[in-house]
């Protein structure tokens, strides 16, 4: 690779606990990615917006407030709607596994509860890059 794997982490909505989305962004850090945290209280707009500014390779939302089938479709359709087709869409946090594999079957990449390890992510993350960007 050229240069360091670029991560847009998020928190979108009216989530304010963000904790774990420090937690996770300093240990993509820590991996060697080069990581932009947005900070609390964003819009999926927001986000992609930024996402596309700072040309990343990958989102990362933490969400706990329950409105992860608003945000992940909200999310993929503003991807989509900007050609952004070769960026994983990605996060973590208090999401049922039956809301996953439908958010799964919508496009977004892997999620992850609560327990799994941030080498567990980092690694997800340098594995889908490897093989879907092109850079």
């Amino acid at each position: 690779m050229q240069r360091p794997i670029r991560v847009l982490v998020a928190k979108v909505g009216l989530d304010g606990h963000d904790r774990g989305a420090k937690i996770i962004a300093t240990a993509l850090r820590d991996a060697g990615m080069e990581v932009i945290y947005t900070g609390l209280r964003q819009t999926a707009e927001m986000v992609v917006n930024a996402a596309l500014q700072e040309d990343v390779d990958a989102i990362g939302v933490s969400i706990l407030s329950g409105a992860h089938m608003t945000v992940f479709p909200k999310l993929i359709a503003l991807m989509k709607e900007k050609g952004m087709n070769d960026v994983l869409l990605t996060g973590g946090g208090i999401i049922p596994s039956n809301d996953m594999e439908t958010l799964q079957a919508m496009g977004v990449g892997n999620l992850f509860a609560p327990g799994a390890t941030t080498a567990e992510i980092a690694n997800y993350i340098k594995e889908w890059v490897a093989k879907n960007r092109d850079f």
